[in-house]
Protein backbone atom coordinates (compact mmCIF):
# COMPACT_ATOMS: atom_id res chain seq x y z
CA UNK A 1 0.00 0.00 0.00
CA UNK A 2 1.35 3.41 -0.97
CA UNK A 3 2.28 5.79 1.81
CA UNK A 4 1.54 9.34 0.75
CA UNK A 5 3.29 12.07 2.71
CA UNK A 6 1.77 15.02 0.85
CA UNK A 7 -1.52 15.17 -1.01
CA UNK A 8 -2.53 18.27 -2.96
CA UNK A 9 -6.21 18.47 -3.90
CA UNK A 10 -7.81 21.05 -6.21
CA UNK A 11 -5.32 23.74 -5.20
CA UNK A 12 -6.08 27.28 -6.36
CA UNK A 13 -3.94 30.37 -5.87
CA UNK A 14 -4.64 33.87 -7.12
CA UNK A 15 -2.86 37.13 -6.50
CA UNK A 16 -5.64 39.69 -6.67
CA UNK A 17 -7.43 39.10 -9.97
CA UNK A 18 -4.50 37.10 -11.36
CA UNK A 19 -4.94 33.29 -11.11
CA UNK A 20 -1.56 31.54 -10.77
CA UNK A 21 -2.59 27.98 -9.85
CA UNK A 22 -5.77 26.33 -11.09
CA UNK A 23 -7.10 22.99 -9.81
CA UNK A 24 -3.71 21.42 -8.97
CA UNK A 25 -3.94 17.85 -7.66
CA UNK A 26 -1.18 15.30 -7.08
CA UNK A 27 0.21 12.97 -4.40
CA UNK A 28 3.74 12.61 -3.11
CA UNK A 29 4.72 9.14 -1.98
CA UNK A 30 7.36 8.50 0.66
CA UNK A 31 10.81 8.25 -0.89
CA UNK A 32 9.75 9.72 -4.25
CA UNK A 33 11.70 12.31 -6.19
CA UNK A 34 9.28 14.43 -8.19
CA UNK A 35 10.52 17.02 -10.66
CA UNK A 36 8.30 19.90 -11.71
CA UNK A 37 9.16 21.41 -15.07
CA UNK A 38 7.64 24.14 -17.24
CA UNK A 39 8.16 27.63 -18.55
CA UNK A 40 8.84 30.59 -16.27
CA UNK A 41 5.56 31.93 -14.92
CA UNK A 42 3.75 28.59 -15.09
CA UNK A 43 3.21 28.51 -11.30
CA UNK A 44 5.92 26.06 -10.26
CA UNK A 45 7.52 28.16 -7.51
CA UNK A 46 4.14 29.33 -6.22
CA UNK A 47 3.12 25.70 -5.84
CA UNK A 48 6.18 24.96 -3.71
CA UNK A 49 5.59 28.10 -1.63
CA UNK A 50 2.04 26.94 -0.92
CA UNK A 51 3.28 23.50 0.16
CA UNK A 52 5.84 25.18 2.46
CA UNK A 53 3.16 27.59 3.84
CA UNK A 54 4.98 30.62 2.49
CA UNK A 55 1.80 31.39 0.53
CA UNK A 56 -1.79 30.76 1.56
CA UNK A 57 -3.84 28.90 -1.06
CA UNK A 58 -6.96 30.65 -2.32
CA UNK A 59 -8.79 27.32 -2.35
CA UNK A 60 -8.11 23.60 -2.15
CA UNK A 61 -6.35 21.40 0.39
CA UNK A 62 -2.75 20.39 1.06
CA UNK A 63 -2.43 17.42 3.39
CA UNK A 64 0.63 16.26 5.30
CA UNK A 65 0.22 12.66 6.47
CA UNK A 66 -3.51 12.96 5.83
CA UNK A 67 -4.06 16.21 7.72
CA UNK A 68 -4.73 19.67 6.29
CA UNK A 69 -1.55 21.68 6.84
CA UNK A 70 -3.65 24.68 7.91
CA UNK A 71 -5.06 22.66 10.82
CA UNK A 72 -1.95 20.96 12.21
CA UNK A 73 -1.28 21.01 15.94
CA UNK A 74 2.29 22.20 15.38
CA UNK A 75 3.68 25.64 14.58
CA UNK A 76 4.53 26.75 11.05
CA UNK A 77 8.23 26.62 11.99
CA UNK A 78 7.87 23.02 13.18
CA UNK A 79 6.02 22.10 9.98
CA UNK A 80 8.77 23.67 7.89
CA UNK A 81 11.34 21.62 9.77
CA UNK A 82 9.50 18.53 8.45
CA UNK A 83 8.89 19.98 4.97
CA UNK A 84 12.07 21.94 4.34
CA UNK A 85 12.92 24.19 1.43
CA UNK A 86 16.06 25.08 -0.50
CA UNK A 87 15.73 28.41 -2.29
CA UNK A 88 17.17 29.90 -5.47
CA UNK A 89 19.02 32.62 -3.56
CA UNK A 90 20.36 30.36 -0.76
CA UNK A 91 18.84 32.53 2.04
CA UNK A 92 21.84 32.00 4.32
CA UNK A 93 22.51 34.36 7.22
CA UNK A 94 25.44 36.38 5.89
CA UNK A 95 26.65 37.38 9.36
CA UNK A 96 26.92 33.77 10.56
CA UNK A 97 29.32 30.99 9.67
CA UNK A 98 28.30 28.00 7.58
CA UNK A 99 28.19 25.88 10.74
CA UNK A 100 26.08 28.41 12.63
CA UNK A 101 23.64 28.59 9.71
CA UNK A 102 23.10 24.85 10.14
CA UNK A 103 22.85 25.02 13.94
CA UNK A 104 20.53 27.93 14.65
CA UNK A 105 17.31 26.32 13.37
CA UNK A 106 17.92 23.11 15.28
CA UNK A 107 18.36 25.00 18.53
CA UNK A 108 15.45 27.42 18.07
CA UNK A 109 12.85 25.17 16.45
CA UNK A 110 13.82 21.64 17.46
CA UNK A 111 15.07 22.78 20.92
CA UNK A 112 18.25 20.72 20.59
CA UNK A 113 21.41 21.47 22.53
CA UNK A 114 24.30 23.25 20.82
CA UNK A 115 26.43 20.13 21.12
CA UNK A 116 23.86 17.91 19.45
CA UNK A 117 23.06 20.58 16.86
CA UNK A 118 26.71 20.97 15.88
CA UNK A 119 27.15 17.22 15.64
CA UNK A 120 24.18 16.93 13.30
CA UNK A 121 25.28 19.96 11.28
CA UNK A 122 28.77 18.57 10.77
CA UNK A 123 27.32 15.22 9.66
CA UNK A 124 25.38 16.90 6.85
CA UNK A 125 28.10 19.40 5.98
CA UNK A 126 30.39 16.44 5.46
CA UNK A 127 27.77 14.68 3.34
CA UNK A 128 27.56 17.66 0.94
CA UNK A 129 31.32 18.24 0.92
CA UNK A 130 31.23 21.46 2.95
CA UNK A 131 32.69 20.48 6.32
CA UNK A 132 36.04 22.16 5.63
CA UNK A 133 34.16 25.44 5.15
CA UNK A 134 32.27 25.26 8.46
CA UNK A 135 33.90 28.43 9.80
CA UNK A 136 33.52 30.45 6.59
CA UNK A 137 30.97 33.23 6.16
CA UNK A 138 28.73 33.04 3.07
CA UNK A 139 30.57 35.92 1.41
CA UNK A 140 33.78 33.86 1.53
CA UNK A 141 32.46 30.91 -0.50
CA UNK A 142 31.19 30.38 -4.05
CA UNK A 143 27.57 30.20 -5.15
CA UNK A 144 27.72 26.44 -5.52
CA UNK A 145 29.19 26.13 -2.03
CA UNK A 146 26.49 28.41 -0.63
CA UNK A 147 23.80 26.22 -2.14
CA UNK A 148 25.40 23.05 -0.75
CA UNK A 149 25.56 24.75 2.66
CA UNK A 150 21.87 25.64 2.31
CA UNK A 151 21.10 21.99 1.53
CA UNK A 152 23.06 20.91 4.62
CA UNK A 153 21.12 23.44 6.69
CA UNK A 154 17.81 22.01 5.47
CA UNK A 155 18.96 18.43 6.08
CA UNK A 156 20.08 19.32 9.61
CA UNK A 157 16.42 19.81 10.53
CA UNK A 158 15.80 16.10 9.71
CA UNK A 159 13.00 16.83 7.22
CA UNK A 160 10.67 14.19 5.83
CA UNK A 161 10.31 16.14 2.60
CA UNK A 162 12.71 18.58 0.97
CA UNK A 163 11.49 21.12 -1.58
CA UNK A 164 13.97 22.59 -4.06
CA UNK A 165 12.98 25.81 -5.83
CA UNK A 166 15.20 26.00 -8.93
CA UNK A 167 18.31 25.45 -6.77
CA UNK A 168 20.76 25.90 -9.66
CA UNK A 169 19.19 28.88 -11.44
CA UNK A 170 21.38 31.47 -9.68
CA UNK A 171 24.62 29.59 -10.25
CA UNK A 172 27.32 29.94 -12.86
CA UNK A 173 27.29 26.96 -15.24
CA UNK A 174 30.46 25.43 -13.78
CA UNK A 175 28.87 25.39 -10.31
CA UNK A 176 25.63 23.73 -11.37
CA UNK A 177 27.06 20.22 -11.56
CA UNK A 178 28.36 20.18 -7.97
CA UNK A 179 24.88 21.01 -6.66
CA UNK A 180 23.16 18.52 -8.96
CA UNK A 181 25.61 15.84 -7.85
CA UNK A 182 24.66 16.54 -4.23
CA UNK A 183 20.95 16.35 -5.05
CA UNK A 184 21.37 13.11 -6.99
CA UNK A 185 23.10 11.51 -4.02
CA UNK A 186 20.25 12.62 -1.74
CA UNK A 187 17.68 11.09 -4.06
CA UNK A 188 19.31 7.70 -3.50
CA UNK A 189 19.02 7.96 0.31
CA UNK A 190 15.23 7.62 0.35
CA UNK A 191 14.61 11.29 1.14
CA UNK A 192 11.34 12.53 -0.36
CA UNK A 193 12.10 15.41 -2.75
CA UNK A 194 10.02 17.81 -4.85
CA UNK A 195 12.27 19.68 -7.25
CA UNK A 196 11.32 22.65 -9.43
CA UNK A 197 14.06 22.63 -12.03
CA UNK A 198 15.19 23.74 -15.47
CA UNK A 199 17.78 20.95 -15.47
CA UNK A 200 16.16 18.45 -17.79
CA UNK A 201 18.90 15.85 -17.33
CA UNK A 202 18.15 15.76 -13.60
CA UNK A 203 14.40 15.50 -14.21
CA UNK A 204 14.92 12.72 -16.75
CA UNK A 205 17.58 10.67 -14.97
CA UNK A 206 16.79 11.06 -11.25
CA UNK A 207 13.03 11.60 -10.92
CA UNK A 208 10.47 8.93 -10.19
CA UNK A 209 7.79 11.20 -11.69
CA UNK A 210 7.76 14.41 -13.70
CA UNK A 211 5.02 17.05 -13.60
CA UNK A 212 4.83 19.48 -16.51
CA UNK A 213 3.09 22.73 -15.58
CA UNK A 214 1.67 25.17 -18.10
CA UNK A 215 -0.27 28.34 -17.32
CA UNK A 216 -1.06 27.33 -13.76
CA UNK A 217 -2.19 23.77 -14.37
CA UNK A 218 -0.51 20.36 -14.44
CA UNK A 219 -0.74 19.75 -18.17
CA UNK A 220 0.85 16.30 -17.97
CA UNK A 221 2.50 14.03 -15.44
CA UNK A 222 4.10 10.61 -15.57
CA UNK A 223 7.32 8.66 -15.39
CA UNK A 224 10.33 10.38 -17.02
CA UNK A 225 10.53 7.84 -19.85
CA UNK A 226 7.02 8.74 -21.03
CA UNK A 227 7.23 12.49 -20.44
CA UNK A 228 10.53 12.86 -22.26
CA UNK A 229 10.18 10.22 -24.95
CA UNK A 230 6.47 10.06 -25.71
CA UNK A 231 4.54 13.00 -24.22
CA UNK A 232 0.85 13.19 -25.05
CA UNK A 233 0.17 16.89 -24.51
CA UNK A 234 1.18 19.17 -27.41
CA UNK A 235 2.37 21.82 -24.93
CA UNK A 236 4.69 19.28 -23.29
CA UNK A 237 6.12 18.39 -26.68
CA UNK A 238 6.58 22.06 -27.58
CA UNK A 239 8.27 22.88 -24.25
CA UNK A 240 10.67 19.94 -24.42
CA UNK A 241 11.58 20.67 -28.04
CA UNK A 242 12.62 24.16 -26.96
CA UNK A 243 14.66 23.23 -23.90
CA UNK A 244 16.35 20.00 -24.98
CA UNK A 245 19.07 20.10 -27.59
CA UNK A 246 18.16 17.71 -30.36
Amino acid sequence: MSEYIIKVSHLQKSFGENPVLNDISFDVEKGETISIIGSSGSGKSTLLRCINMLENPTDGVIEFHGRDIRNLDISVSQYRSKVGMVFQQFNLFNNKTVLENCVIGQMKVLKKSRTDSEKTARTYLERVGMLKYENAKPMQISGGQKQRAAIARALSMSPEVLLFDEPTSSLDPEMVEEVLKTMKSLAHTGLTMIVVTHEMSFARDVSDRVLFMDKGVIAEQGVPEVIFNNPENPRTKEFLSRVINK
